[in-house]
């Protein structure tokens, strides 16, 4: 009991920050990593570190030594095996700050109201071209990016480059289009380009009846700050992913409530 008191009389403000700052890292971290195949790597290093720890008790000093070899390259490795939730932790970081520092400048020059109104004139082409596609069950996969990245989006898709529109998009997505396989990619209100493969998710714990195009709306949104809306070709279903979480089975009025608020 003395030696609790002794620790805690020991504290100081600079201590409790630390320990705040820390415990709010590792609660990120884990929420980037939560429900993605990083969890299984992150369970194993901690079994290899527990077993690292009995050895070195034990005195084994081979095993001990073969460890030490290892632990001296670990940061680099833990770099290597986390890159994509580094990516991902830094990206939000950014997204953040940026965002932030846009919404002031338009803040500044213009109201609320204006700003309302034409981010959703914006909006009024993919929601009028998603409640048709939901209503005749067309498959759809639209990704909307703040900032466009042709490296990371364009990766074998065809160039677009025009102003959105909600007949463009059906025409797209129509099933005797050339163009209907693959992602849509907007960006700047314009349509960049069609037909784009995107990286699948790791998620292992994604529903059966989340297919190709639910995964592959999961997986960009993982390793960007890009949103996705899916509409289901079997059920019509719409749903919205953002930061590798998906949102399944909305309404229209929720995903408007969800790109107004992403997308601000």
């Amino acid at each position: 009991m003395e030696s609790f008191e002794f620790l805690f009389s020991n504290l100081t403000l600079f201590d409790i920050i630390d320990i705040l700052l820390v415990a709010v890292l590792i609660y990120l971290f884990f929420n980037l990593i939560k429900g993605t195949i990083a969890v299984n790597i992150f369970i194993g290093l901690i079994c290899v570190y527990l077993v690292y720890l009995m050895v070195k008790s034990l005195n084994m000093q081979l095993l001990t030594n073969m460890f030490d070899k290892v632990a001296g390259v670990g940061v680099i490795a833990l770099i290597i095996v986390f890159q994509q939730e580094i990516r991902r932790f830094l990206l939000l970081i950014g997204k953040n700050l940026k965002g932030n520092r846009n919404r002031s400048w338009f803040k500044y020059f213009f109201n609320k109201t204006e700003l309302r109104e034409a981010q959703l004139a914006q909006l009024r082409p993919i929601l009028e071209a998603c409640k048709n596609m939901k209503k005749n069950r067309i498959g759809a996969l639209i990704v909307i990016a703040k900032d466009f990245e042709e490296q990371v989006y364009f990766n074998n898709g065809e160039e677009i480059n025009a102003e959105v529109s909600k007949r463009l998009l059906e025409a797209i997505f129509s099933k005797t289009s050339p163009l209907h396989d693959g992602a849509v990619i907007i960006s700047e209100n314009k349509i960049k380009s069609a037909s784009c493969i995107l990286p699948l998710t790791d998620n292992t714990e994604l529903p059966a009846q989340m297919g190709l195009r639910h995964r592959a709306g999961i997986g960009i949104t993982e390793n960007t700050d890009a949103v996705a809306i899916i509409v289901s070709e079997e059920t019509g279903e719409i749903a919205y992913t953002k930061q590798g979480k998906v949102r399944a089975n909305i309404s229209l009025a929720e995903l408007e409530r969800y790109l107004n608020k992403d997308l601000n």
